[in-house]
Protein backbone atom coordinates (compact mmCIF):
# COMPACT_ATOMS: atom_id res chain seq x y z
CA UNK A 1 0.00 0.00 0.00
CA UNK A 2 1.55 3.07 -0.96
CA UNK A 3 1.76 5.59 2.03
CA UNK A 4 -0.43 9.11 1.42
CA UNK A 5 -0.12 12.13 3.85
CA UNK A 6 -1.40 15.75 3.73
CA UNK A 7 -4.86 15.96 1.56
CA UNK A 8 -5.42 14.47 -1.58
CA UNK A 9 -4.95 16.20 -5.23
CA UNK A 10 -7.82 18.74 -6.08
CA UNK A 11 -8.05 20.25 -2.62
CA UNK A 12 -9.88 19.53 0.90
CA UNK A 13 -10.16 15.86 2.18
CA UNK A 14 -13.57 14.40 2.53
CA UNK A 15 -14.88 11.76 5.38
CA UNK A 16 -14.63 9.33 2.18
CA UNK A 17 -11.00 9.73 1.79
CA UNK A 18 -10.21 9.45 5.45
CA UNK A 19 -12.65 6.24 5.71
CA UNK A 20 -10.64 4.60 2.48
CA UNK A 21 -7.11 5.65 4.01
CA UNK A 22 -8.34 3.84 7.20
CA UNK A 23 -9.73 0.76 5.49
CA UNK A 24 -13.21 1.06 6.89
CA UNK A 25 -16.82 2.33 5.62
CA UNK A 26 -17.67 5.90 5.65
CA UNK A 27 -19.73 5.17 8.49
CA UNK A 28 -17.42 3.84 10.62
CA UNK A 29 -14.96 6.92 9.69
CA UNK A 30 -17.97 9.11 11.11
CA UNK A 31 -18.79 7.05 14.58
CA UNK A 32 -15.24 7.31 14.92
CA UNK A 33 -14.83 10.93 14.57
CA UNK A 34 -18.25 11.69 15.94
CA UNK A 35 -17.57 9.02 19.09
CA UNK A 36 -20.42 7.15 18.25
CA UNK A 37 -20.84 3.43 18.41
CA UNK A 38 -18.56 0.88 19.57
CA UNK A 39 -15.76 0.02 18.36
CA UNK A 40 -11.98 -1.47 18.32
CA UNK A 41 -9.61 1.27 19.96
CA UNK A 42 -6.72 -0.04 17.04
CA UNK A 43 -10.18 1.01 14.53
CA UNK A 44 -10.60 4.44 16.10
CA UNK A 45 -6.81 5.23 16.25
CA UNK A 46 -6.19 4.11 12.83
CA UNK A 47 -9.21 6.55 11.53
CA UNK A 48 -8.08 9.42 13.61
CA UNK A 49 -4.12 8.34 12.14
CA UNK A 50 -5.89 9.29 8.78
CA UNK A 51 -7.64 11.98 9.64
CA UNK A 52 -3.81 13.22 10.95
CA UNK A 53 -2.45 12.52 7.60
CA UNK A 54 -5.19 13.74 4.95
CA UNK A 55 -5.50 16.75 7.55
CA UNK A 56 -8.62 16.25 7.08
CA UNK A 57 -11.45 19.12 8.96
CA UNK A 58 -14.87 18.55 9.75
CA UNK A 59 -17.25 21.21 9.42
CA UNK A 60 -17.72 21.59 13.28
CA UNK A 61 -20.52 23.91 13.25
CA UNK A 62 -22.31 21.86 10.60
CA UNK A 63 -21.62 18.53 12.92
CA UNK A 64 -22.66 20.69 16.44
CA UNK A 65 -25.86 21.15 14.60
CA UNK A 66 -26.64 17.70 13.40
CA UNK A 67 -25.31 16.06 16.28
CA UNK A 68 -25.97 18.35 19.67
CA UNK A 69 -22.49 18.12 20.22
CA UNK A 70 -20.12 20.59 21.38
CA UNK A 71 -17.39 18.98 20.53
CA UNK A 72 -15.69 19.78 23.86
CA UNK A 73 -14.24 17.91 27.13
CA UNK A 74 -13.78 18.80 30.01
CA UNK A 75 -11.25 18.12 32.15
CA UNK A 76 -11.18 18.70 36.40
CA UNK A 77 -8.45 18.18 38.23
CA UNK A 78 -7.17 18.57 41.48
CA UNK A 79 -3.75 18.78 40.85
CA UNK A 80 -2.64 22.30 40.99
CA UNK A 81 1.19 21.53 39.99
CA UNK A 82 0.33 19.82 37.22
CA UNK A 83 2.38 17.02 38.08
CA UNK A 84 0.37 14.23 37.65
CA UNK A 85 -2.46 15.81 35.72
CA UNK A 86 -0.50 17.24 32.73
CA UNK A 87 0.86 14.07 31.54
CA UNK A 88 -2.53 12.60 31.58
CA UNK A 89 -3.98 15.27 29.91
CA UNK A 90 -1.50 15.07 26.87
CA UNK A 91 -2.40 11.35 26.67
CA UNK A 92 -6.11 12.33 26.69
CA UNK A 93 -5.52 15.10 24.04
CA UNK A 94 -3.63 12.50 22.19
CA UNK A 95 -7.04 10.45 21.91
CA UNK A 96 -9.21 13.61 21.46
CA UNK A 97 -7.25 15.67 19.35
CA UNK A 98 -7.21 14.02 16.14
CA UNK A 99 -10.87 14.10 16.06
CA UNK A 100 -11.00 18.24 16.96
CA UNK A 101 -12.22 17.34 20.18
CA UNK A 102 -11.29 20.79 22.59
CA UNK A 103 -10.20 20.70 26.00
CA UNK A 104 -11.25 22.69 28.60
CA UNK A 105 -9.04 22.49 31.75
CA UNK A 106 -10.51 23.47 35.25
CA UNK A 107 -7.93 23.13 37.93
CA UNK A 108 -10.31 22.76 41.52
CA UNK A 109 -6.89 22.76 43.85
CA UNK A 110 -8.97 20.21 45.80
CA UNK A 111 -11.91 22.84 46.56
CA UNK A 112 -15.07 21.18 46.96
CA UNK A 113 -17.30 25.03 45.77
CA UNK A 114 -14.75 25.72 43.36
CA UNK A 115 -15.04 22.50 41.83
CA UNK A 116 -18.95 22.50 41.91
CA UNK A 117 -18.36 26.66 39.69
CA UNK A 118 -16.39 24.97 37.16
CA UNK A 119 -18.68 22.14 37.38
CA UNK A 120 -21.38 24.59 36.49
CA UNK A 121 -19.20 26.65 33.76
CA UNK A 122 -18.57 23.26 32.19
CA UNK A 123 -22.46 22.20 32.17
CA UNK A 124 -23.18 25.78 30.50
CA UNK A 125 -20.92 25.48 27.55
CA UNK A 126 -22.55 21.67 27.14
CA UNK A 127 -19.28 19.84 27.52
CA UNK A 128 -19.85 16.68 25.89
CA UNK A 129 -17.86 14.76 28.47
CA UNK A 130 -15.48 14.98 31.69
CA UNK A 131 -12.63 13.38 32.62
CA UNK A 132 -11.78 13.85 36.38
CA UNK A 133 -8.59 13.48 38.07
CA UNK A 134 -5.70 14.26 40.61
CA UNK A 135 -2.16 14.34 42.43
CA UNK A 136 -3.38 11.58 44.59
CA UNK A 137 -4.70 7.74 43.68
CA UNK A 138 -7.24 7.75 46.35
CA UNK A 139 -10.47 6.65 45.37
CA UNK A 140 -12.41 10.42 45.62
CA UNK A 141 -16.72 11.05 45.61
CA UNK A 142 -18.47 10.57 42.13
CA UNK A 143 -19.49 14.26 40.62
CA UNK A 144 -23.08 14.94 41.71
CA UNK A 145 -25.90 16.85 39.69
CA UNK A 146 -24.17 15.62 36.17
CA UNK A 147 -25.76 12.04 35.52
CA UNK A 148 -26.79 13.40 31.68
CA UNK A 149 -22.59 14.04 31.24
CA UNK A 150 -20.84 10.69 30.35
CA UNK A 151 -17.72 10.93 33.42
CA UNK A 152 -14.37 8.95 33.33
CA UNK A 153 -12.35 9.16 36.31
CA UNK A 154 -8.39 9.32 35.49
CA UNK A 155 -5.61 8.08 38.11
CA UNK A 156 -8.01 9.10 41.31
CA UNK A 157 -10.87 6.33 40.71
CA UNK A 158 -14.88 7.54 41.80
CA UNK A 159 -15.75 5.35 44.82
CA UNK A 160 -18.78 4.56 42.88
CA UNK A 161 -18.18 1.25 41.14
CA UNK A 162 -20.59 1.99 39.16
CA UNK A 163 -18.65 4.98 37.49
CA UNK A 164 -15.85 4.68 34.66
CA UNK A 165 -12.41 5.13 36.26
CA UNK A 166 -9.08 4.42 34.78
CA UNK A 167 -6.07 3.90 37.41
CA UNK A 168 -2.29 2.38 37.66
CA UNK A 169 -2.03 -1.21 38.67
CA UNK A 170 -0.13 0.14 41.76
CA UNK A 171 0.62 -4.05 42.44
CA UNK A 172 2.35 -4.55 38.46
CA UNK A 173 4.25 -1.83 39.55
CA UNK A 174 5.40 -3.18 43.25
CA UNK A 175 5.75 -5.95 41.25
CA UNK A 176 8.25 -4.83 38.76
CA UNK A 177 10.18 -2.96 41.11
CA UNK A 178 10.44 -6.31 43.60
CA UNK A 179 11.34 -8.93 40.84
CA UNK A 180 14.32 -6.04 39.46
CA UNK A 181 15.74 -5.92 42.84
CA UNK A 182 15.49 -10.26 43.68
CA UNK A 183 16.84 -10.97 40.00
CA UNK A 184 20.12 -8.55 40.77
CA UNK A 185 20.51 -10.67 43.92
CA UNK A 186 19.13 -8.25 46.73
CA UNK A 187 17.43 -10.27 49.24
CA UNK A 188 17.71 -7.59 52.39
CA UNK A 189 15.58 -4.79 50.96
CA UNK A 190 13.34 -1.59 52.56
CA UNK A 191 10.58 -0.03 51.90
CA UNK A 192 10.38 3.66 52.45
CA UNK A 193 7.51 5.16 51.59
CA UNK A 194 4.79 8.77 51.83
CA UNK A 195 2.10 8.73 54.56
CA UNK A 196 0.06 5.71 55.36
CA UNK A 197 -3.27 7.64 55.40
CA UNK A 198 -2.49 7.90 51.46
CA UNK A 199 -3.28 4.73 49.25
CA UNK A 200 -0.56 4.88 47.30
CA UNK A 201 1.64 4.59 50.41
CA UNK A 202 -0.42 1.67 51.95
CA UNK A 203 -1.05 -0.14 48.64
CA UNK A 204 2.71 -0.24 47.42
CA UNK A 205 3.74 -1.43 51.04
CA UNK A 206 1.05 -4.04 51.02
CA UNK A 207 1.51 -5.45 47.90
CA UNK A 208 5.30 -5.23 48.27
CA UNK A 209 5.31 -7.15 51.78
CA UNK A 210 3.11 -9.74 50.38
CA UNK A 211 5.87 -10.27 47.15
CA UNK A 212 8.00 -10.66 49.54
CA UNK A 213 6.35 -13.36 51.95
CA UNK A 214 5.70 -15.06 48.43
CA UNK A 215 9.36 -15.37 48.46
CA UNK A 216 9.47 -16.29 51.81
CA UNK A 217 11.73 -12.81 52.03
CA UNK A 218 10.51 -9.81 54.69
CA UNK A 219 11.43 -6.57 54.67
CA UNK A 220 14.85 -5.71 56.05
CA UNK A 221 13.74 -3.95 58.89
CA UNK A 222 10.39 -5.98 59.45
CA UNK A 223 8.60 -3.14 58.91
CA UNK A 224 7.46 -0.77 56.44
CA UNK A 225 8.32 3.00 56.45
CA UNK A 226 6.01 5.26 56.37
CA UNK A 227 6.88 8.97 56.62
CA UNK A 228 6.64 12.35 53.84
CA UNK A 229 6.30 12.13 50.00
CA UNK A 230 9.99 14.52 50.44
CA UNK A 231 13.91 14.27 49.94
CA UNK A 232 14.01 15.36 53.48
CA UNK A 233 12.33 12.05 54.29
CA UNK A 234 14.13 9.69 52.58
CA UNK A 235 17.86 11.09 53.97
CA UNK A 236 16.04 10.06 57.43
CA UNK A 237 14.78 7.18 56.77
CA UNK A 238 17.75 5.72 55.15
CA UNK A 239 19.67 6.72 58.41
CA UNK A 240 17.11 4.67 60.16
CA UNK A 241 17.09 1.65 58.34
CA UNK A 242 20.67 1.47 58.55
CA UNK A 243 20.91 1.89 62.15
CA UNK A 244 18.24 -0.92 62.45
CA UNK A 245 19.46 -3.29 59.46
CA UNK A 246 23.28 -2.63 58.53
CA UNK A 247 22.87 -5.33 55.85
CA UNK A 248 20.30 -3.60 53.98
CA UNK A 249 21.12 -4.58 50.28
CA UNK A 250 18.10 -2.40 48.35
CA UNK A 251 16.19 0.37 48.95
CA UNK A 252 12.64 0.42 47.43
CA UNK A 253 10.77 3.32 47.51
CA UNK A 254 7.21 4.80 47.20
CA UNK A 255 7.66 7.83 45.14
CA UNK A 256 11.26 9.45 43.32
CA UNK A 257 11.35 12.26 45.83
CA UNK A 258 11.84 9.95 48.77
CA UNK A 259 14.67 7.51 46.47
CA UNK A 260 16.43 10.37 45.53
CA UNK A 261 16.75 11.26 49.45
CA UNK A 262 18.04 7.81 50.23
CA UNK A 263 20.22 7.73 47.53
CA UNK A 264 21.96 11.63 48.60
CA UNK A 265 22.28 9.86 52.69
CA UNK A 266 23.73 6.83 50.97
CA UNK A 267 26.26 8.51 48.86
CA UNK A 268 27.33 11.18 51.84
CA UNK A 269 27.96 7.88 54.04
CA UNK A 270 30.10 6.62 51.14
CA UNK A 271 28.50 3.53 50.20
CA UNK A 272 28.53 2.51 46.60
CA UNK A 273 25.23 3.03 44.95
CA UNK A 274 24.20 0.24 43.55
CA UNK A 275 27.27 -2.12 44.32
CA UNK A 276 26.71 -1.86 48.21
CA UNK A 277 22.83 -0.96 48.14
CA UNK A 278 20.69 -0.61 45.15
CA UNK A 279 17.23 2.03 45.09
CA UNK A 280 14.62 2.03 43.25
CA UNK A 281 11.96 4.74 42.87
CA UNK A 282 8.05 5.14 41.47
CA UNK A 283 6.52 7.43 39.40
CA UNK A 284 9.59 8.37 36.84
CA UNK A 285 9.60 11.91 37.32
CA UNK A 286 11.97 12.81 35.21
CA UNK A 287 13.53 16.18 37.66
CA UNK A 288 14.09 13.26 40.23
CA UNK A 289 14.97 10.80 38.31
CA UNK A 290 17.65 12.03 35.99
CA UNK A 291 18.34 14.88 38.64
CA UNK A 292 19.48 11.65 41.39
CA UNK A 293 22.78 10.95 41.60
CA UNK A 294 23.16 8.35 40.39
CA UNK A 295 20.11 8.33 38.01
CA UNK A 296 17.67 6.18 39.49
CA UNK A 297 15.88 2.85 38.22
CA UNK A 298 11.91 3.75 38.89
CA UNK A 299 8.58 2.62 38.11
CA UNK A 300 6.86 4.36 35.27
CA UNK A 301 2.87 4.45 36.54
CA UNK A 302 1.98 5.34 32.56
CA UNK A 303 0.26 8.40 32.63
CA UNK A 304 -0.05 9.06 29.59
CA UNK A 305 -1.85 6.08 28.91
CA UNK A 306 -3.94 6.24 31.53
CA UNK A 307 -5.32 9.93 30.11
CA UNK A 308 -5.51 8.26 26.17
CA UNK A 309 -7.60 4.64 27.87
CA UNK A 310 -9.64 7.40 29.89
CA UNK A 311 -10.26 9.65 26.68
CA UNK A 312 -11.23 6.61 24.98
CA UNK A 313 -14.05 5.00 27.27
CA UNK A 314 -15.51 8.92 27.61
CA UNK A 315 -15.45 8.82 23.65
CA UNK A 316 -17.60 5.69 23.77
CA UNK A 317 -19.73 6.54 26.58
CA UNK A 318 -20.56 9.99 24.43
CA UNK A 319 -21.35 7.23 21.62
CA UNK A 320 -23.75 5.39 24.16
CA UNK A 321 -21.65 2.54 25.19
CA UNK A 322 -20.50 3.31 28.45
CA UNK A 323 -18.04 0.70 30.59
CA UNK A 324 -18.59 0.64 34.33
CA UNK A 325 -15.99 -0.26 36.12
CA UNK A 326 -12.60 0.23 37.06
CA UNK A 327 -9.76 -0.33 34.19
CA UNK A 328 -6.23 -0.33 35.71
CA UNK A 329 -3.01 0.36 32.99
CA UNK A 330 -0.10 -1.53 33.87
CA UNK A 331 3.18 0.37 35.08
CA UNK A 332 6.16 -0.46 33.60
CA UNK A 333 10.04 -0.35 34.83
CA UNK A 334 12.57 2.27 33.92
CA UNK A 335 16.43 0.91 34.76
CA UNK A 336 18.79 3.54 34.99
CA UNK A 337 22.05 3.36 37.11
CA UNK A 338 20.79 2.93 40.70
CA UNK A 339 20.06 -0.65 40.52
Amino acid sequence: MTAVSGPPQGGRAKLADVAKLAGVSVGTASKALNGNGRMRPETRQRVLAAVEALDFRPNQHAQSLHTGRSWTVGLMTTDGIGRFSTPVLLGAEDALGAGKISVLLCDTRGDAIREQHHLRNLMDRRVDGIIVTGRRTDPRPPLTGIEPIPTVYALSPSTDPNDMSVVSDDRSGAGLAVEHLLATGRTRIAHVTGPAHHAAARDRAQHTVELLEHSSLALSTGRVHFGEWSEAWGRRAAEAVLRAAPDTDAFFCGNDQIARGVADRLRESGMDVPGRVAVVGYDNWDVMALACRPPLTTIDTNLAEIGRQAALRLLDAIGGNPEPGVCTVPCRLVVRESS
